[in-house]
C-alpha cells in the first residue's frame, strides 16, 4: 500500500497520494508530462511543498482557498482563532 497524505477539503477528510509515483499516476498525460518537467527541477528543500501542490491538483482545494482569501480580503469573520505566540508557555 502506497503512503497517503490526509487533509480536509470542504469539511471532509480526503486521502491524497503520498508518493511521487502515485501522484503522477493520478494525472492525465498532459499534466503528467508537466509534473515530470516540474518536479525534477524542484530544490530538495521545496520538494514536500511541490508534491503536496501536485497531490492537491484536481481536488478543488484551490477553489476553497481562493474563496477563503476573498472573504479575508473583505474583512469577513471566518471563524479563525489566534493560535497564540509561538514558543509561549501555557499556564
Amino acid at each position: 500500500m502506497d503512503a497517503t497524505l490526509k487533509t480536509v477539503i470542504a469539511g471532509e477528510i480526503v486521502e491524497l497520494p503520498g508518493t511521487i509515483a502515485a501522484i503522477r499516476a493520478r494525472l492525465d498525460d498532459d499534466r503528467a508530462d508537466e509534473f515530470d518537467r516540474d518536479i525534477e527541477h524542484v530544490p530538495a528543500a521545496e520538494l514536500p511543498t511541490a508534491l503536496v501542490r501536485w497531490a492537491l491538483a484536481g481536488t478543488n482545494a484551490d477553489k476553497e482557498d481562493e474563496e477563503l482569501f476573498e472573504r479575508l480580503a473583505r474583512d469577513e469573520d471566518i471563524g479563525a482563532t489566534d493560535a497564540g505566540t509561538p514558543g509561549a508557555e501555557v499556564a
